[in-house]
């Protein structure tokens, strides 16, 4: 029995050297050889930003029928089907003219044929030619609005994930709306152009042709826009508008892109973005540059020309890169957005909220007075009441806070104010257990059983019932976890390591030194 005191004593002592080890970075961050791991505190308790976003998903939908415009407009002309002025008008109509009866129906058999999710809300005559006006359909519309959303929070969580916030909570929160809770943020200017920017990266040609003067005046042509740059006067910084006539095809978009990363130029020792196409992406590049010697492409992003340089030779290699005159921290936040993908559709804040750090600490101030009060008057309590027995399960509850505190330095978790609220929650419970064992123990006394008697009595007989409160409580706590946010998933984190904790404290370890003063030191009577 002696050695198996010893085994069960060494486990207790392993995993409270284990749970220490963990703990100490939290409480002493630059003391050396320590772990890097350490408990990360939530919002509420170190402060951060607070952001409430819209997706602005009628945006996406617009975004869809332009790009289903553009791709009926080539079909019909490889199929040759004649038509005129094919264009999207009113955010999600397209309108087109189409010359005769039998056009009509070569177009309803592609329309039907290619373009499921397009139908014809209605038609007229003018000027002796059929005008036909498309509309996407409901359903494929609103499935877009929820794929808008999704892909946000995922294009969203990367960004954040890379701009190196340690917890941060990113939610749907409505049909449209995204709600971000990001620990520690002090940039918040920064933070918000990160995870606002859409980073819709676009390859265009530009409109030679045509003259620039002509379409400033109004003067457009079909199938051209005006979008604006900037020029930045390296000696001054002083920034030119620059108009650029660029056709609307988009040969290229940030979808074939693999990999952005930060560079510096050699001539202007100045931080650039360099660009790694994917496969098929290299290979569209690779035919776009051959078959555009000598024209200038456009390189565009969220509807501003960073560069539109001359294409001198076919690019082979899949890469390309934008310049500009970028701070370092504005090339690595592009290079970060374009790691991560375009949003699919604007951003709008509708809430915002900074938590300083001072009202942070208040709450960690008042948060562990909450849990040394509890704990004291529990450990008083306990030992006025229960004597010897009430001092053994002290030790298991002191125990009991180091191995939680240590749990979650291991996983890194997040500790935020629920999450205080359970430790002191798992406080009462570990205590309900050696109060339920020590009444038994009393029990089996009052009956003249010997100490080592009744203290197997006592653990046997309360054994199935801590087992079964505690089962419970952790299956609920683990529900919480899986379908809660925010706060309600701190509180079950804590809950479910300090039910798993005080377990192992109140069973295991308390029997343990009850098991030490009868055996080893032979004690006649238990002080219960």
């Amino acid at each position: 029995m002696f050695k198996d005191i010893k085994l069960r004593s060494a486990i207790a002592l392993l995993v409270s050297i284990v749970a220490i080890i963990y703990l100490l970075p939290s409480l002493i961050p630059d003391f050396p050889f320590l772990s890097e791991k350490k408990i990360n505190l939530g919002l509420d308790l170190q402060g951060g930003m607070h952001l409430v976003l819209e997706v602005e998903t009628e945006k996406a939908v617009e975004s869809t029928v332009e790009r289903l415009s553009n791709d009926l407009k080539e079909t019909l002309m490889d199929k040759r089907v004649r038509f005129r002025r094919l264009k999207r008008i009113y955010g999600t109509t397209i309108s087109l003219e189409l010359p005769s009866g039998k056009d009509r129906d070569a177009f309803e058999k592609i329309l039907k044929d290619y373009y499921p999710d397009l139908e014809i809300k209605s038609s007229e005559i003018v000027d002796e030619r059929e005008k036909v006006y498309l509309k996407i359909r409901e359903k494929h519309a609103d499935y877009i609005k929820k794929f808008a959303v999704e892909q946000s929070i995922e294009t969203i969580r990367n960004r954040v994930d890379q701009f190196g916030v340690s917890e941060p909570e990113i939610i749907p929160q409505s049909d449209a709306r995204i709600l971000i809770q990001l620990p520690g943020i002090k940039d918040s200017v920064r933070a918000k152009k990160l995870i606002g920017k859409t980073a819709l990266l676009e390859f265009k040609l530009l409109d030679e042709e045509h003259s620039l003067d002509n379409a400033l005046k109004g003067d457009i042509p079909p199938e051209s826009c005006i979008v604006y740059g900037y020029r930045v006067n390296r000696e001054t910084g002083h920034r030119t508008k620059i108009p650029y006539l660029l056709k609307d095809k988009t040969l290229l978009t940030g979808d074939s892109l693999e990999d952005a990363r930060v560079k510096i130029s050699d001539r202007f020792n100045e931080p650039y973005v360099a660009l790694k196409f994917n496969s098929q992406g290299a290979k569209d590049f690779d035919r776009i540059t051959a078959e555009n010697v000598r024209k200038r492409l456009a390189i565009v992003l969220d509807d501003i020309v960073h560069s539109a340089p001359v294409i001198q030779e076919r690019i082979s290699g899949g890469e390309a890169q934008i310049s500009g005159t970028f701070t370092m921290e504005e090339a690595r936040d592009l290079a970060i957005v374009l790691r991560a993908g375009a949003l699919p559709a604007p951003v709008r804040i509708l809430e915002e909220r900074t938590v300083g750090p001072s009202l942070g600490q208040d709450s960690v101030d008042q948060g562990i007075m909450s849990i040394a009060i509890g704990g004291m008057l529990v450990l008083l309590f306990m030992m006025i009441y229960y004597r010897f027995s009430g001092t053994i399960a002290d030790i298991a509850l002191i125990l009991n806070i180091i191995i939680i505190m240590g749990a979650l330095a291991a996983f890194q978790a997040t500790l935020t104010l629920p999450g205080i609220a359970g430790i002191v929650l798992v406080i009462g419970m570990a205590v309900d257990a050696n109060v339920l064992i020590f009444e038994r123990i009393r029990e089996e006394l009052r009956t003249g059983k010997t100490p080592r008697a009744a203290v197997a009595g006592g653990y046997s007989k309360a054994f199935l019932t801590i087992i079964d409160a505690n089962i419970t409580t952790l299956i609920a706590a683990l529900v919480l976890f899986q379908f809660g946010t925010g706060p309600v998933k701190g509180f079950a984190v804590t809950l479910s390591i300090g039910i798993i904790a005080s377990m192992f404290t109140a069973i295991f370890v308390t029997r343990i030194i009850y098991d030490y003063f009868i055996w080893n030191r032979k004690i006649k009577r238990v002080s219960i």
